[in-house]
């Protein structure tokens, strides 16, 4: 029987987009039992969340920590959801450098709102080999983000590695290996 994850992504400059291609390529090719069906927020219900058990968001921070366009005008909508039951795997893009005390507080912003939603995380990502001030994306002991953390702003060599590994990571938290 083959499962099925849900990734919804929003993006402006197309960076959140195409990591969520890589993530759904790697997993498509990697694991004959998993399937991941790509949502670009903008253009699907937020609804559509609710038909999946499994969940990838992608969420870039913008400027100050602020939320991308996409993710803000369906924001609200977010909280009729009913995720009980769900497991959901997040990741973010930010700018470390140009935006050291903002780092991936998106991500975190989106992480507490799929929480109070009834889902539950899996998927954090150590904070080691990254440079900021402050994020509202660290976990409890701040040792690590919320979720898989991209920069291709300062460390593109990086991402299809991170995005690799955070698969595998992922798919065995989701108990799908």
């Amino acid at each position: 029987m083959t499962s099925k994850i849900g990734l919804f992504y929003g993006s402006t400059t197309c960076y959140t987009e195409m990591a969520g291609e890589k993530i759904c390529e790697f997993i498509d090719k990697t694991y004959s039992n998993v399937t991941v069906e790509i949502y670009d927020i903008a253009l699907n219900p937020v609804q559509r969340m609710s038909e999946y058990q499994y969940l990838i968001l992608g969420i870039p921070t913008w400027d100050f920590g602020e939320l991308q366009e996409d993710w803000e005008s369906i924001w609200e909508e977010i909280d009729t959801l009913d995720l009980t039951g769900t497991l959901v795997a997040l990741y973010g893009l930010g700018d470390q450098i140009g935006y050291p005390e903002w780092f991936q507080d998106a991500l975190g912003y989106l992480c507490e709102k799929v929480k109070m939603q009834g889902a539950s995380t899996v998927g954090t990502w150590p904070t080691k080999g990254y440079e900021f001030k402050q994020s509202k994306a660290l976990t409890d002991n701040g040792e690590a983000f919320v979720g898989l953390s991209l920069d291709d702003e300062n460390q593109s060599e990086l991402t299809d590695k991170y995005i690799e590994r955070w698969c595998i990571q992922i798919i065995d938290e989701f108990r799908l290996s």
